[in-house]
């Protein structure tokens, strides 16, 4: 177990230690200090709650990857997660909602925290919009699959499988809960709500075009290394849209892009954590509805993205909702390997 947390735990350690240093710069006291390192703790346990579902989708794309190219998503990977998306993304918001340049960015976000807070919350709808989108094409992509063989609860996926072969059914979906979503926003939010969702959707097609001219029939070597820069270009976008709720959810524990950055940082850590581990165990393989289930998950954090632009909807449900349809599904893989062990008596040994 230290083997695939072990990194995670001393980074956790490492994030702590940072967290209570500068609390202690911050406010010069014991309690002040505590209680920033307080908040870093419940950053990252947010973080986690709210990624185990990527985790699960991470561990389901990379383990059909080239080899080289799951380590460079577990290694640069971590990078663009934890200083691209906990980091340099809000401040990119800042940048294009306020008109200012990096560095008055940053000088804002140290400076003048409640401000910066204030921007990056008026920027919720247009993520919700694009996070909302992109999600749900990944998720109904995944159910709009004819040649889909397992089916974890019948009497939702095989008529979704039927009817897979119908042109752009995915996209019809997305643009109809779209439309429907932006009827209940003022005009302006409305207008900002469709732009945004049009972009993820735009973006979800612009991965798939890449894997697909990245992707040749008979794969050479420097044909896998092209394909698994299309895999490793799809889970980085598709990281990004499952960070979107957390980086909003945490300015509700704080607006201090520091602290935000250490917790959010140290969940992030966890989630790549999980993704090892999930891939090296082969636990998406040994439980047959495992994938199932971080599906349903992603669906739902979609339609969840798009009810929260006029009703907020707490960041416990949406990490409860993502663990309990992971956890149902991994009940019953474990049920199935049990009833099957017989015809199948690899699976008594798992």
């Amino acid at each position: 177990m230290f083997k695939h947390f072990g990194g995670s735990l001393l980074f956790t350690i490492a994030g702590l230690v940072l967290g209570g240093w500068y609390g202690w710069e911050l406010t010069g006291t014991v309690n002040g200090m505590l209680g920033i390192v307080w908040i870093c703790a419940v950053l990252a346990v947010l973080e986690v709650s709210l990624s185990f579902d990527n985790a699960a989708v991470n561990a389901s794309i990379l383990k059909d990857m080239d080899p080289v190219w799951q380590h460079r998503f577990l290694t640069w990977g971590i990078a663009i997660a934890v200083f691209g998306m906990r980091i340099v993304f809000p401040l990119v918001i800042v940048m294009v909602a306020a008109s200012l340049g990096p560095l008055e960015a940053m000088k804002l976000a140290l400076n003048e925290p409640v401000k910066y807070q204030a921007i990056v919350s008026d920027a919720h709808i247009g993520l919700m919009g694009f996070g909302g989108a992109f999600l749900g094409m990944v998720g109904l992509k995944y159910f709009f699959d004819s040649d889909k063989e397992v089916n974890w609860i019948d009497a939702i996926e095989r008529p979704l499988a039927k009817v897979a072969d119908i042109e752009a059914i995915a996209i019809g979906v997305v643009l109809a809960g779209t439309w429907a979503v932006s009827t209940m926003l003022a005009p302006a939010d409305a207008h900002t709500f469709l732009i945004a969702a049009i972009a993820g959707l735009l973006t979800y097609l612009a991965v798939e075009i890449v894997n697909h001219l990245l992707e040749p029939p008979t794969p050479t070597t420097g044909d896998v290394a092209k394909a698994g820069f299309g895999a490793f270009l799809y889970l980085e976008v598709l990281d990004a849209s499952f960070s979107f709720d957390g980086v909003i959810g945490a300015f509700a524990l704080t607006n201090n892009l520091i602290i935000i950055a250490i917790g959010l940082g140290i969940g992030a850590m966890f989630v790549r954590s999980m993704t090892i581990f999930l891939v090296n165990k082969g636990t998406m393989s040994e439980y047959r509805y495992l994938e199932h289930g971080a599906f349903y998950a992603i669906i739902a954090l979609a339609v969840i993205m798009y009810l929260n632009t006029f009703v907020h909807i707490s960041e416990v449900i949406t990490g409860l909702i993502g663990a309990v349809l992971i956890g149902l599904a991994f009940w019953s893989s474990v049920r199935w390997n049990k009833a099957n062990a017989a015809e199948n008596p690899e699976d008594s040994l798992r």
